[in-house]
Order: structure tokens, then sequence, then C-alpha cells
């Protein structure tokens, strides 16, 4: 085949069939064979290697491993705090039935709150009251670890106000509670 402008060899990748062409003068087909197969062969060179999709297996695994605790961890936080943020209404409740009376209410009902199963959320089965502690009892969808646990609140007085320490009896681990109650 003869070949314009005195090329000796002619290649170029043709997108719309994705195939190489290549052109090459009738007195160089040895050299021009070899570099048409060399071409071929890299255009097969496409996509990874089984030894590459396993490492980045291997990677995501490993991954995976690190980030399943940590969101765990967290996912048992966010459930405590919901827990302590039910709580507030029935602290406002406690703290205006001390103003009134110039003592602690007996239970939910001394308090004017509605029955203890009627403060619960996704995570928590109920908020009840007793003297100056409130207890949160978590239940419901509640992680295994703090599944039938009890944080609880407890009412100390400050002059003409009231302040909140929070403690779970070593139940729940440190890990999981706010730094307040810790």
């Amino acid at each position: 085949m003869s070949l314009r402008g005195g090329y000796t060899n002619v290649s170029y990748f043709n997108e719309t069939n994705r195939t190489f062409v290549h052109y090459c003068r009738v007195n160089q087909l040895s050299v021009c064979a070899k570099q048409h197969k060399d071409i071929a062969m890299n255009a097969r060179e496409n996509g990874f290697t089984l030894i590459e999709l396993m490492i980045v297996v291997a990677i995501i695994g490993i991954l995976a491993s690190i980030a399943m605790p940590m969101y765990n961890s967290y996912s048992i936080r966010a459930q405590v705090a919901e827990g302590l943020n039910l709580t507030a209404p029935v602290k406002s409740a406690v703290a205006e039935y001390v103003n009134d009376n110039g003592q602690f209410p007996t239970d939910n009902d001394d308090a004017a709150l509605e029955a203890e199963t009627a403060y619960s959320g996704s995570f928590v089965s109920e908020i009840s009251v007793s003297g100056a502690v409130i207890s949160v009892q978590f239940g419901n969808d509640a992680n295994a670890e703090i599944n039938g646990e009890t944080v609880t609140l407890t009412a100390v007085r400050n002059g003409g106000s009231l302040s909140w320490d929070c403690a779970s009896g070593g139940v729940i681990s440190d890990v999981y509670l706010p730094s307040s109650c810790k």
C-alpha cells in the first residue's frame, strides 16, 4: 500500500469502531507487524487485574471495620442524648412544684405530670419522678448496650434555683454519657 507524504508507518485509534488502524510500507513489513502486535496488545490491557480488585476489597474491609464501632458509639451517645432532652418538661414541672410547695414531688402525679410512659421516645420507654430524682429508662428501639438501663437526674437546690446532677450509677459506660453525666 502506498502512503502519501513519505510516512513509513502510520497508526491511529479509530474511535467509531474502537480499533487500531495501522498502515505500513511493503518494504518494512516485519517491523510493521511487530509494531501492530504491540499496539493490539496495549489495546487489550484495559481494566483491573484480580489482585488489584482484591486489594481494593481489603482496603474497604479495613475501613469498614474501623468505621462500624465508631458509628455504634455515636448512635448510642445520640440515644442517651435523646433521653436527657426528653426530661426538659419534667424538669420544669418539678422546679415549678418545688417553687410552689417548698418540697419535691413524690411521683409524676404529684408533679402534675402524665404517667411515666407518656414521656417516651424512640429510645426511651419512660421518665419517672421520685422526690428529687428523675429517672430515664431506656427501651423501645434503644441499642442493646443501654436497653433497660437508667440514667438519673438529681435535683440540687442552689438558693432559689435548681441544678441537676446526672448519673448512671456506672451501669451505662461513661463513653456513652454526655460530659455533664461523667
